[in-house]
């Protein structure tokens, strides 16, 4: 079983910029995705993006360009660094752990452990 815990997000004017962090314990010897989703209001939960154990990474197109997915090499922490922030981007954000070969998929049937979230608001 995989723990995580997130930090950052917060309130930011558009345009602006915010970094989103997770740590994760427990079984993380194993291969896994470590993959970003979001919530907004009466919405759906979204995938976002995601970093494989192999070191490839998937983006949803809404946030393509804009936002940088990475993981450590140990593959205990990984990050969003998200740019150029527009009010659509305001959301719940949770990093999560998938299987290993998964993160090209935005379901989140496949989730394995979810962290606690973090609030993001563009205004």
């Amino acid at each position: 079983h995989v723990q995580l815990v997130e930090s950052g997000g917060g309130s930011v004017q558009a345009g602006g910029s915010l970094r989103l962090s997770c740590v994760a314990s427990g079984d993380t010897h194993m291969r896994y995705c470590l993959a970003w989703f979001r919530q907004a209001p009466g919405k759906e939960r979204e995938g976002i993006a995601g970093v494989d154990s192999d070191g490839s990474i998937s983006y949803a197109d809404s946030v393509k360009g804009r936002f940088t997915a990475s993981r450590d090499n140990a593959g205990y922490k990984f990050s969003l660094e998200m740019n150029s922030l527009k009010p659509d981007d305001t959301a719940m954000y949770y990093c999560s752990v998938k299987p290993y070969g998964s993160c090209s998929s935005t379901s989140t049937t496949s989730v394995i452990s979810w962290g606690q979230g973090t609030q993001v608001t563009v205004s």
